[in-house]
């Protein structure tokens, strides 16, 4: 596990304000947007900061409590201890010490459309995200130029005060979020008159999102560190970019396999044919057998959308549709009524089908008693 302050190069009895000057540093630097291709050293300078910027959190991580200085359990009296501090002046607003002015951002979720060749194939789509990003004035400090936060003069730097109040049990002493500070334990008495103190702002970017090849409608991809800065220009969360999937004008996906329909003349089923058909991979010879039914579905190995995650891919089915003339000159007409005497069908009759003639047989069976 990497040191915290060995990420942020500072020493461990550095102040608040040197490990955020070293943090913002070094943000600006392996920034995904300035820096592509660092973000596993933005994620352990964001952690690292997220820890010793909040003082509870730094406590517990100096004393062992692991990388999220979440600390340790304090064992099965917790509950009644909570109790205990919050009627005799150590619940409230102090019982964790101020709030860091420093967070990190929230997650964030927007929708992208792709078409059906980017989903099946991958590619690379350009994508407007608006979000909280620091403050280029004062560089997420909050503050004017030649001015720093202070010291809150009413809780002395705690984020909470003290009340004393009578009840049944007599005086009683709680703790209240500060009101003039709102619990930060500082307050910003010149702030940054482009984000007002917030130490970041809104602002709209031109990302290029990476499509990975098989993803399909409803897919979120999930961009580390992408997302809204936090307050005091904190580490920013997560960007998960939804995929929709636009209709396609000729196929249409089936899991890893594209489906497309054809309409072949009703000679060309009877004969064979060799019909050309364009796919995402170029033209190919579609091989219609002679004898070819509507509703046929011929394959095309291979030819179907990638599998996510692999570089394998599913197939292409197409699905043949048996066209029947529906105006005839006199020439045609004769011809096919040649047809039908050669092939003794002058007077078609129904036939039933295999199934039908089964399920008919089960039917006798049935009210037989077999």
């Amino acid at each position: 596990m990497a040191d915290h302050y060995e990420t942020l190069g500072v020493s461990k009895d550095a102040s608040a304000a040197e490990i955020k000057k070293s943090y913002l540093k070094l943000a600006r630097k392996y920034h995904p947007d300035v820096n592509p291709g660092y973000d596993e050293e933005f994620k352990s300078i964001s952690l690292a900061y997220e820890v010793l910027s909040d003082p509870q959190k730094r406590r517990n991580y100096d004393m062992g409590g692991g990388e999220n200085g979440q600390g340790f359990p304090t064992g099965g009296f917790g509950g009644f201890g909570d109790i205990f501090e919050t009627f005799f002046g150590g619940g409230g607003g102090s019982a964790g010490g101020p709030i860091p002015r420093t967070q990190r951002g929230k997650d964030a979720l927007v929708g992208v459309n792709i078409d059906l060749r980017t989903a099946a194939f991958g590619g690379t789509v350009d994508l407007d995200v608006t979000t909280a990003v620091v403050c280029e004035t004062c560089s997420g400090a909050g503050t004017q130029d030649g001015t720093s936060i202070e010291t809150c003069s009413l809780c002395h730097g705690s984020g909470s005060i003290q009340r004393m109040t009578r009840t049944l049990l007599g005086q009683m002493v709680t703790n209240q979020t500060c009101n003039q500070c709102h619990g930060f334990g500082t307050v910003i008495p010149h702030p940054c008159l482009n984000c007002q103190g917030d130490g970041r702002v809104r602002k709209q970017r031109t990302m290029k999102i990476r499509i990975p090849a098989g993803v399909s409608d409803g897919t979120r991809i999930q961009l580390s560190a992408q997302g809204e800065v936090g307050p005091g220009g904190g580490p920013a969360g997560d960007l998960f970019v939804e995929v929709m999937v636009t209709r396609h004008e000729v196929f249409r996906r089936d899991g890893d396999n594209l489906r497309a329909a054809v309409s072949v003349p009703m000679t060309a089923a009877a004969l064979g044919a060799r019909i050309p058909f364009e796919t995402f991979d170029g033209t190919q010879d579609l091989d219609i057998e002679p004898g070819t039914q509507s509703g046929t579905v011929v394959r095309l190995p291979g030819l179907g959308a990638t599998r996510l995650r692999t570089e394998t891919r599913g197939d292409l089915l197409i699905t043949v549709e048996v066209t029947t003339p529906d105006r005839l000159d006199d020439e045609q007409r004769e011809l096919l009524a040649r047809l039908a005497t050669v092939r003794g069908e002058e007077t078609p009759r129904a036939q039933i089908t295999t199934e039908n003639r089964g399920m008919f047989s089960r039917m006798r069976e049935k009210f037989a008693g077999r």
